[in-house]
């Protein structure tokens, strides 16, 4: 397995060394169809197995169900992983559509508690903040995630989809290791927001989620009735319509590369992932351990410089069509 550094040494302390890919947990729980905790237990433990450290859930995720999954599945073997939750997002148990966010110093620490019952750990590696609360001041959501560190419930800090700017006043707080954000070939934004040059600037890595496009860079789906009634793309702008056609067409470029490389499509875009930098660490999610392998033999695919040149050239900054969440969910990114 390769490793990565998180973050950078912080007050004599040695940053942690990740697996360069994790593991995303979130659909095991949620959002997507064909659930199955039997598989998807076997599949974080296949993970351990390979070598692979970083689990990534989120309290969010079921709600409550992934965090009580993953707990489950490391239980004997702490040692092994290295656990990345999050605390913020609300959702409205009578419309799970409908989403809220709490950075508040209570609600921080309260859900630190939670999150650590449910995982049945003493510590968490990484906590995040899932999205920033504009109406509390980053300062005072950081200073009460700086108390559970000082107490030793958890080791370090992360945000997820802040602005550079968010990012640097959180760094003045306390040390932030991690900034979580959707990257990938057809989500390049933190390299054109200012979110990748803010993390460099500071030392701190960036984790991409969704690095596999929420599955399209796969090649796995050729049209929107591809997916199940109850899975949340259907109402993601960019697997709609005209837009899912333009996109597909995208897809058909890369599966032509990957063939001609002797990779897989979803090997060829984390390989894309993690050659944009040794501070930049993949998450894709799965809840198979056939695909998990998959995305593992990403890490043997090199690709040189006339090769990213190449893939830039069809998946240049803005090609993908349509924003990646719906209006309501859009003014929650790169806050």
């Amino acid at each position: 397995m390769q490793n990565r550094t998180l973050g950078k040494n912080i007050g004599g302390q040695l940053a942690p060394q990740v697996s360069a890919l994790g593991l995303g947990c979130m659909g095991m729980s949620d959002f997507y169809s064909g659930r199955d905790d039997v598989e998807s237990i076997a599949t974080i433990q296949h993970a351990l197995d390979r070598g692979l450290t970083l689990l990534d859930t989120a309290d969010v995720y079921g709600p409550h169900l992934n965090e009580t999954l993953v707990g489950k599945a490391i239980k004997g073997r702490r040692e092994d992983a290295f656990i990345a939750t999050k605390f913020g997002l609300l959702r409205d148990p009578n419309d799970p559509s409908v989403r809220g966010i709490s950075g508040r110093p209570e609600y921080v620490r309260q859900s630190c508690e939670d999150s650590l019952k449910r995982l049945g750990v003493e510590t968490i590696d990484l906590y995040y903040q899932h999205r920033v609360d504009t109406s509390v001041p980053i300062e005072d959501t950081v200073g009460a995630m700086a108390e559970l560190v000082s107490a030793g419930k958890v080791r370090y800090l992360g945000l997820s989809e802040a602005s550079g700017t968010t990012l640097e006043r959180a760094h003045a707080v306390h040390p932030i290791a991690a900034l979580q954000s959707e990257f990938s070939l057809w989500t390049r934004d933190p390299q054109t927001n200012g979110m990748l040059d803010a993390c460099r600037k500071l030392g701190v890595s960036l984790v991409a989620y969704s690095p596999l496009g929420r599955g399209f860079l796969t090649g796995a789906f050729t049209s929107p009735d591809d997916f199940a009634a109850d899975d949340y793309r259907r109402n993601s702008p960019r697997f709609q319509g005209e837009n899912f056609a333009r996109n597909l067409q995208l897809v058909d470029q890369v599966q032509k590369m990957a063939k001609a490389k002797g990779c897989t499509p979803a090997q060829l875009a984390l390989a894309w992932v993690l050659a944009q930098g040794e501070d930049i660490v993949a998450i894709p999610g799965t809840k198979q351990r056939q695909r998990l392998d998959e995305n593992l033999g990403a890490l043997d695919v090199q690709l040189d410089a006339n090769e990213l040149k190449a893939i830039d050239a069809i998946f240049p900054l803005d090609a993908a069509v349509g924003s990646r969440y719906v209006e309501s969910m859009m003014h929650m990114v790169n806050v």
